[in-house]
């Protein structure tokens, strides 16, 4: 694979930012002009924040150590050049101001709120900082736009699907958290997490790839069954998560918070995340982005097994004869049955590798 260096403009600014941040921080910190509990100009100290708001973007890519910072720049690099390609800049722009504001804003409010029950001053000057919200949020991302991609390490020895590594960073950073005391990861990635998903899945303006939708050629969020939120998670605790992520958005959609997704929503964005997977993974390095036709012939039998696993559930309500409208962003498993039991099963990748 060729290395092409031309990064795109924001990605590269982003690493700029990184680098130099990091840099200044640390000389700042091992220097000596930063005293105990003074508040700091780049990393988010919730007792102070509100007097240097600017901290809520510098603190995410202030980084505390060496290993840290590459494990930063690593995932700026690769994510921030896949994702800017696939959206362009104004969108990963937005995204990322989201990514880094909202999870820091509303961490140090969680801090405060620790700080008035338990009255621990500790609490109120523990330094928020890190770029862990933004790694949790290229994740969803990923798992939004090649979620049956297979990532293989040490030579294939290790092979981990795309759409597991939410979760996979969700479980270590909560067990880091409790066991080692980084308390801050723990809250910056699940903040993360939340603060994409529900960006990605209600609000995001894209292109309609599918030329199903009757709106327009933009459509907003992604409705498909496979971005719900319980399949996030693998398939024996799903049952549980959802029956309690509808509970929450049911309470939404009451208290008009939310607006459930309609039948065509969910269908156009199905042909959305079928017309996505279409072209494989493109290359990180490359602009052209391409892949292998192997890949991609096993990316079309993982669409192929999906496909029939949602013809089966339409079968089974079209039999029972249950018409409801779809009011769960969660699980629209109730989408499907309002609509006829009929899926198109595309060869076209098969016979071109």
């Amino acid at each position: 694979m060729q290395f092409h260096p031309n990064l795109p403009p924001l990605t590269r600014i982003l690493l700029i930012v990184l680098g130099g941040t990091s840099i200044i921080y640390q000389v700042v910190r091992f220097n000596g002009w930063s005293p105990p509990r003074d508040p700091s100009f780049l990393a988010l100290i919730p007792q102070w924040a509100l007097f240097r708001p600017w901290v809520y973007f510098t603190a995410t890519f202030a980084e505390q150590n060496v290993v840290t910072l590459l494990v930063a720049g690593i995932a700026l690099f690769y994510g921030g050049t896949y994702l800017e390609r696939a959206w362009n800049s104004r969108e990963f722009g937005k995204f990322v101001l989201l990514v880094t504001l909202a999870p820091n804003f509303i961490a140090s409010l969680l801090y405060v709120l620790w700080f008035a029950i338990t009255r621990d001053d500790d609490t109120a000057w523990t330094t928020i900082q890190g770029s862990v919200s933004l790694q949790a949020a290229f994740l969803v991302a990923f798992k939004q736009l090649v979620p049956e991609h297979t990532v293989t390490i040490l030579k294939g020895v290790v092979k981990i699907r795309v759409k597991h590594f939410p979760s996979i960073f969700l479980v270590a950073n909560t067990l880091s958290g409790f066991l080692l005391g980084t308390d801050t990861a723990l809250v910056l990635a699940w903040l993360g997490f939340l603060t994409s998903w529900t960006y990605l899945r209600f609000y995001k303006i894209q292109t309609d790839l599918s030329g199903t939708s009757t709106g327009g050629v933009k459509i907003r969020g992604d409705a498909s069954e496979t971005f719900a939120f319980a399949y996030f998670w693998p398939d024996v605790v799903q049952p549980p998560i959802a029956a309690f992520a509808d509970g929450i958005y049911n309470a939404l959609v009451a208290l008009h918070v939310c607006t459930p997704f309609s039948a065509e929503d969910v269908e156009s964005s199905n042909e959305q995340a079928t017309a996505r997977g279409e072209g494989g993974l493109p290359s990180l390095l490359s602009p052209a982005g391409r892949r292998g036709g192997g890949g991609k012939r096993e990316e079309a039998e993982r669409r192929r097994a999906l496909a029939l696993k949602a013809l089966d559930q339409r079968l089974h309500a079209a039999t029972a004869h249950r018409q409801q409208p779809a009011t769960s962003a969660f699980v629209n498993t109730s989408s499907i049955e309002a609509q006829p039991p009929t899926i198109e099963l595309s060869t076209d990748s098969d016979s071109t590798d």
